[in-house]
């Protein structure tokens, strides 16, 4: 098991200072979401009044300021001849919520609510609309409709771990070779969705009235860190499809694919009783490491997804507790937690 500390040790580590739109291939839509579709953050503070004070001490809000007096982020912007880094794609994709305003493109925000949970101008009001009538008055049949219809109409809601993971790491990681060789952009983060997502970002408050803001359970831990294994293992195969030269993006990338699937080779040793991680971990050896191969790549990310997001809704996490010395602890966690 000491592979899997071991692979998440040589992960390539940066922060990122552009960004791209990404995983087009296995069936992932791209990390650009449509101006259109975003009501912004302001429509969700209306009632996420808790949720949005915590925001506003994340680096997801202070991107929208800190980014364009990065130093980073301007020699990167020179490289690539980015005037503006709020109006190229490559910056606003990932690091701006982007809003048409007047029948132009705006940078409102820096990553916000919808940057996780969806473009949401078709399901916010039917979300919080509690099937036209009262909070507390709907019957349990309305509302589980109402929250199929949200799901339906684009919200990813944190029960959705495996869009969730995905939309995580389109940002996280970097598969745009481009970017990296000739931007001085690094491949992606150093990133865990465990310690990621119960650090600084965390807002487990909505159930909780605003009094505390606990961490996940271990049964959800479990889960996360399993399922954000998976979806590394999916994101670097589509980052090495990418590669079409021998520089510093394709041997990052293949390093890092190749550390996760020696990380899911553990986890299959580890987790006997959960099949899914052994046949992700064949698919991921059968496809070869290398250059120009991006239509093998793609095909074993595009199964590799089927089988994580089978995975994500088939467990639920009880059964996992041979992971649990592997978790992050608390001491892990990136940033500090608003209680």
């Amino acid at each position: 098991m000491a592979g899997i500390v071991k692979g998440l040790r040589h992960v390539s580590s940066c922060l990122a200072v552009c960004a791209v739109m990404v995983l087009a291939a296995a069936g992932v839509s791209e990390v650009r979401a449509d101006p259109d579709m975003i009501v912004g953050p302001n429509e969700c503070a209306e009632c996420h009044k808790k949720e949005t004070s915590i925001w506003q001490n994340t680096h997801h809000f202070t991107t929208f300021r800190a980014l364009p007096k990065s130093d980073d982020a301007a020699k990167i912007a020179e490289n690539m001849g980015i005037k503006r880094l709020k109006a190229d794609s490559l910056c606003t994709d990932c690091h701006f919520t982007m809003q048409t305003v007047n029948g132009s493109e705006k940078a409102i925000a820096g990553n916000s609510c919808e940057s996780c949970h969806g473009p949401a101008k078709d399901w916010f009001k039917v979300h919080s609309g509690f099937s036209g009538k009262k909070e507390g008055q709907e019957s349990a049949a309305e509302i589980a409709a109402r929250w199929e219809k949200a799901e339906a109409a684009g919200m990813i809601r944190p029960k959705m771990t495996y869009a969730l993971a995905k939309n995580c790491f389109s940002c996280h990681l970097v598969p745009n070779e481009k970017l990296v060789n000739v931007g001085g952009h690094t491949p992606g983060s150093a990133f865990e969705l465990v310690s990621w997502s119960q650090g600084e970002v965390r807002h487990n408050t909505w159930y909780n009235k605003g009094t505390s803001n606990p961490e996940a359970s271990i049964e959800r831990k479990r889960m996360l860190f399993l399922v954000g294994r998976i979806v590394e293992l999916e994101t670097a195969l589509v980052g090495v499809s990418k590669a079409t030269e021998k520089q510093d993006y394709a041997l990052k990338m293949a390093k890092r694919a190749n550390n996760a699937t020696k990380v899911m080779a553990s986890l299959a040793k580890l987790l006997p009783e959960a099949p899914e991680l052994l046949e992700m971990q064949e698919i991921a050896s059968s496809a070869k490491l290398k250059l120009n191969n991006e239509a093998q790549l793609a095909d074993a990310a595009a199964k590799i997804s089927v089988l994580g997001l089978q995975f994500a809704d088939k467990y639920d996490g009880s059964q996992f507790g041979a992971v649990d010395k592997y978790i992050p602890k608390a001491d892990k966690f990136k940033g500090a937690v608003t209680q």
